[in-house]
């Protein structure tokens, strides 16, 4: 039995109250202006051509990460664990637009691609293409005229008609001292204390590099967000994010025209960010499962207790996968406590990203 059918054996139904429901006051971080362009961290584009596919896929496959053994893990993938890029594309498929073979000079330039990865009989597939991305709204932010600004707006329906849960997103991802005071919790935060309570050391930090923040901390990083931003919002708008934030980081990673240096570059290359992409679809995926057994929508109240049990099963599916052992959370956990509150106060509390 696979940990996604295993888990989607138990439902639950979470409590709607809580013991902390003090956050009432009217926060108001941001002036109406520079609210309307929060979003421009994120680009624009249409979550139809930017999505997560799952299938079954044969675990005798060549392709299947169960198959190939001790050279990575089921489902999530440690990018510490290949040595290049040829090295993880035994485990991984990536095919460009019209099987273009990206070496030719003389083939056209890809404008799509597709990843794919296998495991234990299930596949995930995440299809990039070439858009508009986050770095071009920095730049207009930062440097465009109002009328710059005004055209990206009108161009990009997808992050217009989502500004709303897309600030909240953002609100979620990035330490905000200056509304949540210094002892704010974000997701790296919660990814932080999941290495740290990795109770099995001598099986999980064989590998030197996985005790750097491109190895675990990066894994649980990407996957814990994304599982949150689904059972929170949506899987349409974690992918969206996921893909303008892979698309800004290295857009080659669509034509596969890398150079020298950035195949060497282990810690930002491709082999970093395709593996980023395909555990942002592992995240979707459990964040879709545990959406489901725990009820949980935008009106969902998030308790310490709720908060606990979600990120335990998050730690039981690294626990599956990575073949590691944890030190589970506890509702009595501050962090624990802080990021609850801090969800509440965010996606359902009266936190005002437009008035002064």
């Amino acid at each position: 039995m696979t940990f996604f059918k295993s888990i989607n054996k138990a439902r639950a139904v979470t409590s709607s109250k809580s013991l902390i429901s003090h956050h009432s006051s009217l926060i108001t971080p941001h002036s109406s202006l520079i609210t309307f362009f929060t979003f421009f961290l994120f680009a624009c584009g249409s979550p139809e051509t930017h999505y997560v596919d799952t299938a079954t896929c044969s675990p005798n496959s060549e392709q299947d990460t169960a198959a190939v053994g001790t050279t990575t893990v089921r489902g999530a993938l440690l990018g510490t664990r290949f040595s290049s890029l040829e090295d993880l594309k035994k485990v991984i498929r990536i095919e460009y637009e019209n099987g273009v073979d990206p070496t030719d000079s003389t083939a056209p330039v890809s404008r799509v691609v597709r990843v794919r990865h296998c495991s234990s009989g299930r596949e995930v597939v995440s299809v990039l293409e070439t858009g508009t991305s986050q770095g071009d709204f920095i730049k207009a932010r930062y440097n465009g005229a109002f009328m710059d600004k005004l055209s990206i707006l009108t161009g990009c329906p997808y992050a217009v008609m989502n500004r709303r849960d897309l600030d909240k997103i953002y609100a979620l991802l990035r330490f905000r001292p200056e509304w949540f005071g210094l002892s704010d919790v974000a997701f790296f935060e919660m990814a932080r204390t999941m290495v740290t309570h990795i109770n099995t050391p001598d099986l999980a930090f064989i590998n030197p590099r996985d005790s750097t923040e491109k190895g675990y901390l990066n894994t649980f990083n990407h996957m814990t967000a994304q599982a949150f931003i689904t059972s929170c919002f949506s899987e349409d708008l974690a992918d969206f994010i996921a893909d303008v934030h892979e698309r800004y980081r290295q857009p080659e990673l669509i034509s596969g025209k890398f150079t020298a240096a950035q195949l060497a570059d282990l810690n930002e290359g491709p082999v970093d960010n395709y593996v980023d992409i395909i555990n942002n679809e592992w995240g979707q995926e459990l964040g879709k499962q545990l959406q489901q057994k725990y009820h949980i929508c935008q009106n969902t109240h998030w308790t310490p207790q709720l908060l606990a049990v979600y990120l335990n099963d998050l730690q039981a599916y690294f626990s599956w996968a990575l073949q590691i052992g944890f030190v589970p959370f506890t509702p009595e956990d501050p962090k624990v406590v802080r990021f609850a509150q801090k969800i509440n106060t965010v996606i359902n509390g009266r936190l005002s990203f437009d008035q002064k």
